[in-house]
């Protein structure tokens, strides 16, 4: 009977690998943090090798990596963007799903940032600041100036990623669990508050961008690299008495910093044209390298031993071994 299942389990894999076939360009999907770097690598991948341009969905990491470690096979994309590390639950449900040789790739850094428009008040805030005014567990104030009266007397308006999100769960992490005892607030199980005060605003950084414009009090979350691209129309807040620039974040200095991940589905390399060209592509020097293009949308490079340890580790399409959380 067990002889019955490994082979029936062995001709489904095959069968569903095989489907790839029918797909003649790679498919990603995931973080919106991460699709500008993939869209330009992706673009580049198009016009000068013989692939055809790979199509980039921005799904949000949870959502990309669902749908990621949903199966293999034509229905299921090949690689997916995150803005955080793949979860341990995640890597489980891929296994379970068949999805069994995943390939991780971290692309380089970026910050979260808390910002406004250019005409708007300039913040200088803390963690701790910033956790009073959002945390469910907290006072819930309304006004800046009543979590702190050297805050500018205005109304809390927060415009911020959806649970789904990578930077939404950096932010819970970096900000809101790391500053929640400096706040004087309890930090088990601590959540951004549900009232309204911060505003879910999806997935697409660039509809926050404009509804900042709109409204130049309030203030918007996303990563280091919208900021960059937008910094004739939006200016960043200090968090922790540093500037969220790409020298800080580079250095280590700015607190608020995480790393941007790409994870391949091994089964689809070799069988959905160019995926391994294009994960070498975006490994490469010219893309991620301290001079590469993707430095010019925001993309904070890999120190040097990480970014050969990285293109390593895609030349040999080294698989996750389920150690990695340990």
């Amino acid at each position: 009977m067990k002889l019955v299942h490994l082979l029936a389990a062995t001709a489904a894999t095959s069968i569903a690998a095989g489907a790839a076939t029918a797909r003649d360009e790679i498919r990603i999907v995931g973080s919106s943090t991460v699709f500008p770097f993939s869209t330009a690598v992706a673009e580049q991948f198009g016009k000068t090798t013989d692939f055809n341009t790979p199509v980039v969905e921005a799904t949000g990491s949870g959502g990309g990596l669902k749908l990621f470690c949903a199966g293999v096979g034509v229905g299921h994309p090949d690689i997916t963007n995150a803005s955080r590390r793949m979860k341990k639950t995640e890597f489980d449900l891929c296994k379970e799903n068949g999805v069994a040789d995943i390939v991780e790739s971290i692309v380089g850094f970026d910050g979260i940032v808390v910002a406004n428009a250019s005409g708007g008040p300039t913040f200088s805030l803390t963690r701790e600041q910033i956790v009073i005014a959002l945390a469910e567990q907290g006072p819930k104030p309304i006004m800046w100036n009543e979590v702190d009266p050297s805050l500018p007397a205005i109304k809390i308006e927060v415009l911020g990623p959806p649970p789904s999100s990578g930077t939404r769960d950096a932010f819970e992490e970096l900000v809101m669990e790391e500053g929640c005892e400096g706040a004087g607030i309890e930090c088990e199980g601590i959540s951004v508050r549900e009232d309204g005060v911060y505003v879910d605003a999806g997935e697409n950084d660039n509809l926050i961008v404009s509804k900042l414009e709109a409204n130049p009090n309030a203030l918007g979350v996303f990563g280091f690299s919208f900021l960059d691209q937008n910094s004739d129309k939006l200016k960043g807040s200090m968090v922790d008495g540093v500037e969220p620039t790409f020298e800080n974040i580079a250095a280590g200095d700015y607190p608020v910093s995480r790393s941007l991940y790409f994870y391949i589905k091994k089964a689809h390399v070799g069988v959905v044209p160019g995926i391994a060209e294009y994960a070498t592509e975006f490994a490469s020097d010219a893309a991620a390298g301290e001079e590469g293009y993707l430095v010019d949308k925001g993309l904070i490079p890999l120190p040097e031993d990480d970014f050969s340890a990285n293109a390593d580790a895609i030349s040999n399409m080294k698989v996750m071994t389920g150690n990695e959380w340990n």
